[in-house]
């Protein structure tokens, strides 16, 4: 604790000295404005720095002596489907918004298609979401009334503690372009969307969606952290067959889990289980299967039955109904 203590206290004093350097920018023409974005992102950053430092950095343990993180991060990427598949994408991000609503956690939205939830054991029910969602429906744009497979893949990251993943200066290249995020005008006049490139590992993040570019900058380091620390606990977890191995990153081409409209079912294929309540789940009804997961995929008991109610489609897309 006295070693993030004092991490924690440093990036304090290096946001100081950047406050002070953006102040300066205040009396500038043509930069003001900018500058005092700046400037409320970087206390708002010093602010959350005295917190943590008060209360303790963003995990705690859990019962069998695991990390707990208090931050995820849900990012939904559009797989096979085309425009659809883009709405699918969408519609899950929807369905774990309302889902966090109903736990009573903060929902927010980073980037297109990532949105950051936190509040109490969310990484413990969520990180199971991690890998394909298969969806069985009568796209909007289908004029024949046949009902077409789209999919798209969740990723569940924790939002690991600045001092528990070391990210050197060194190593990042940075990239600033306008953004195109909330914020009125100012966010295509000015420099505030970011790209990050982390030289050792070839990852790319980015974040756009703040006026401030120094949010965007945390932004873009926390989905950086959340990144490397899965690279690094799948390194931890090559050689083990525990279940728990669910949340890496080698299971994000599995499908999961199939929502067949016509026939109002959720299937989840880890654990052969179907719940006959769609709309609700996609409204963010989850408590049922988030409990049934965390029962059986916790405990290590699923029979990776992926032919529960599994329905089949043709290869194109199309999907051929169960008799």
């Amino acid at each position: 604790m006295d070693e993030a203590r004092k991490y924690l206290e440093e990036e304090k004093s290096r946001l100081a000295q950047r406050l002070e350097e953006t102040k300066k920018m205040l009396a500038e023409p043509g930069l003001a404005e900018m500058a005092a974005d700046e400037v409320k992102g970087i206390e708002a950053e010093m602010a959350k720095i005295d917190e943590a430092i008060a209360g303790g950095q963003g995990t705690e343990e859990t019962a069998d002596g695991g990390e707990s993180f208090k931050s995820v991060m849900i990012e939904a990427r559009p797989g096979v489907g085309g425009d659809e598949a883009k709405i699918w994408a969408d519609d899950l991000i929807r369905m774990y918004t309302r889902y966090a609503q109903t736990r009573g956690w903060r929902a927010e939205t980073l980037d297109e298609g990532v949105i950051k939830i936190s509040g109490k054991e969310v990484f413990e029910v969520l990180k199971y979401e991690t890998g394909v969602h298969r969806v069985q429906r009568v796209p909007v744009t289908e004029a024949a009334g046949r009902i077409h497979t789209s999919t798209a893949s969740i990723v569940v990251l924790p939002e690991v503690a600045e001092n528990r993943i070391e990210v050197k200066e060194d190593d990042l290249i940075w990239e600033f372009t306008r953004g195109g995020g909330h914020g009125g005008q100012n966010v295509n006049k000015v420099a505030t969307a970011v790209r990050l490139t982390h030289k050792p590992s070839g990852l790319v993040v980015q974040s756009r969606q703040e006026r401030s570019q120094e949010q965007n900058r945390k932004i873009a380091l926390a989905l950086l952290r959340s990144q490397l620390w899965e690279i690094e606990e799948e390194k931890k977890m090559s050689d083990l067959a525990d279940k728990r191995a669910a949340i890496g990153r080698s299971m994000r081409a599995e499908k999961i889990r199939t929502y067949n409209y016509p026939q109002n079912r959720v299937t989840d294929h880890r654990i052969g289980k179907s719940w006959h309540k769609l709309e609700r789940i996609i409204e963010g009804d989850l408590t049922d299967v988030a409990e049934a997961l965390a029962a059986d995929l916790g405990n290590g008991h699923a029979d990776g039955n992926n032919q529960a109610a599994d329905d089949q489609d043709d290869g194109n897309g199309l999907t051929q109904p169960e008799e």
